[in-house]
């Protein structure tokens, strides 16, 4: 029976980001983009429209974290039952404690400057999504719901995203007011300059994997991540040593989970992530990963030899999984 192990330190380091990336989503809102009535982007400036309607239309005073944590709830239920994983639970979790931080703290704004509040709003805003995304979640709301279509299908849903905000956008100027609209507009390009610097924002990545230890990262690669890869033979320029430069395309929900494969396997690998504008032919999507991992035992890989054979066998045995299929 294999023994099970827990790594502390990486539990410990997940419940730091968790918590300081809600901290500062709560800041950004509570500080400068709720009291200042500039909006985030995403369902979270649906949120702060719909707080401001009830306010002026009902005279109810609905904090912004309630419909936070009404769109968001739906959201993470859809979420684990289609993907289920440990992005879409602390991705729910995250959302959900953002939304009742936000009920509980006061909101007082540190400037009444909207330029200001835009500027570090959105940047603030940025920051809290890329830490969370750096460390394998999100902050919840459009994340679940593009992280649902792309594993399934292999799309965006940057339209759908772009969609949005450009609607939150031109509600708030209706209602709120253009220079509110246009503030917008600055938060939310602040809050992507601050994702990007971060965390990647694109949506495939290309690895390039250097290591001294090719067979094993390619073994622990290929028992938890379908994704094919190629073999590069290098050599270290100042050393002179032998090396495998291993090659894959993955998408930047999966980032995460083969770095700590890939330095578990090889603490000294070097990883260079590259961005990838389009792949043409076959990139697997959740579903079928999940298929082929039900179907297809990977064999153990000894040597670069034993690598091309499995590689073949697995596309062997894809096809006789479609051949079922039909």
């Amino acid at each position: 029976m294999k023994k099970i192990t827990i790594n502390w330190r990486k539990i410990l380091l997940t419940s730091i980001i968790f918590l300081a990336s809600s901290a500062i989503q709560v800041l950004s809102l509570n500080a400068f983009l709720i009291p200042n009535k500039v909006f985030s982007s995403g369902f979270n400036g649906i949120a702060q429209l719909l707080s401001l309607l009830f306010v002026h239309a009902f005279s109810l005073d609905l904090q912004t974290g309630i419909f936070i944590m009404i769109f968001n709830i739906p959201i993470g239920i859809i979420g684990w039952k289609m993907i289920g994983g440990r992005f879409t639970i602390l991705s729910f979790l995250n959302s959900i404690f953002v939304a009742v931080l936000q009920i509980v703290v006061p909101t007082h704004s540190l400037t009444t400057d909207p330029l200001l509040a835009s500027l570090f709003g959105g940047l603030l805003l940025g920051v809290s999504i890329g830490l969370a995304l750096r460390y394998g979640f999100s902050t919840g709301g459009m994340d679940i719901v593009a992280m649902v279509v792309q594993k399934r299908t292999g799309k965006s849903l940057g339209a759908l995203m772009n969609a949005i905000n450009f609607g939150v956008v031109l509600v708030a100027g209706a209602f709120i007011g253009w220079q509110n609209a246009l503030f917008t507009l600055i938060g939310i390009y602040a809050t992507g300059r601050a994702i990007d610097a971060l965390y990647t924002g694109y949506q495939k990545l290309t690895a390039l994997i250097v290591t001294s230890k090719g067979d094993d990262v390619v073994e622990a690669l290929h028992r938890d991540l379908i994704r094919g890869i190629t073999i590069l033979p290098s050599k270290g320029a100042y050393t002179k040593l032998d090396s495998m430069t291993l090659m894959m395309v993955l998408s930047r929900y999966e980032l995460v989970e083969m770095q700590e494969i890939v330095h578990d396997a090889d603490p000294k690998a070097f990883i260079n992530l590259i961005s990838t504008v389009s792949v043409s032919g076959e990139f697997f999507d959740a579903d079928r990963q999940l298929q082929m991992k039900k179907a297809i035992t990977v064999p153990k890989v000894e040597t670069v030899e034993a690598q091309l054979e499995a590689e073949q066998q697995l596309e062997a045995q894809l096809g006789q999984v479609e051949d079922n299929k039909n």
